[in-house]
């Protein structure tokens, strides 16, 4: 059987004569926590929408779960929950009512719903704040009920764009104890970007590194560390990429009519 859940080869995107991603190949596997890394602009924004149905390839191909995302779309928009970098909850609904609207974005049956949405709430620790206003939720909490709603219809992969960006040490270990919890419990694979090295080194079973739109280099964390000969991740990192500060990739803005063209199915 199969072991790959996402395959991806010669993946191009250009726009306007301008090459956002260029040529890459790489492939995660079942149940595999992988850490897509790279600066600002470097390409991660452009191929997670194409592998999220986002954007049309300009050519070379991709696999989720054994569809194509650019030829069915509806296919592979079942197989996966997305956790976007800027938040995207309803304050003035409660933590239950986000979880259960989004399960009727995602056509999750009335007959499983409360069930599905008490078990992770529970996960989260967030079940005796399910009546409460997410408005009234530090980061950390609205992170960790994103991260439930993403679960809601049992996708095969978890997408998480910078999930723990901006919270303290002891929130972004306790969202990373909940994400490896339910990776192991659920089987999911996760697929996530960060600009916390250290949180790559510790959490990823795999990386591939991406700058200018190519792949630079992939491994596990040792492997990458070895090859460059360096002592952490964060130095094999700037090693591979230089230490030149970059421009976004993606605005809010970008983001955002990202988030709505994905609901409108």
């Amino acid at each position: 059987m199969d072991k790959e859940i996402i395959t991806v080869k010669d993946l191009t995107k250009t726009f306007n004569g301008l090459t956002a991603v260029d040529h890459i190949s790489f492939s995660v596997q079942k149940t595999e926590i992988f850490g897509f890394l790279g600066p600002n602009g470097a390409g991660k924004s452009t191929t997670i929408k194409m592998l999220t149905t986002l954007l049309q390839p300009t050519s070379g191909s991709m696999l989720m779960n054994g569809h194509d995302p650019a030829e069915d779309p509806h296919k592979v928009r079942q197989t996966f929950g997305i956790v976007f970098q800027d938040p995207s909850l309803d304050d003035e609904l409660t933590a239950y009512e986000n979880m259960e609207f989004h399960c009727i974005l995602y056509n999750v049956p009335k007959t499983i719903r409360r069930k599905r949405i008490e078990q992770l709430l529970k996960i989260v620790e967030l079940w005796d704040r399910r009546k409460d206003l997410v408005k009234k939720f530090s980061g950390g909490m609205k992170r960790r009920l994103e991260i439930a709603r993403g679960l809601l219809h049992h996708p095969k992969i978890l997408f998480l764009d910078e999930p723990t960006l901006g919270l303290d040490p002891q929130t972004r270990n306790l969202i990373w104890l909940h994400i490896k919890e339910l990776n192991k419990k659920e089987g999911i694979t996760v697929f996530f970007t960060t600009h916390y090295m250290e949180e790559a080194e510790r959490v990823a079973q795999r990386i591939a590194i991406i700058d200018h739109g190519r792949i630079l280099t992939q491994g596990t964390p040792k492997q990458l560390k070895e090859k460059t000969r360096s002592q952490s991740l964060e130095d094999a990192f700037i090693k591979l990429t230089g230490r030149a500060i970059r421009e976004e990739e993606a605005t809010s803005t970008d983001r955002m009519r990202m988030r709505r063209r994905l609901f409108r199915r």
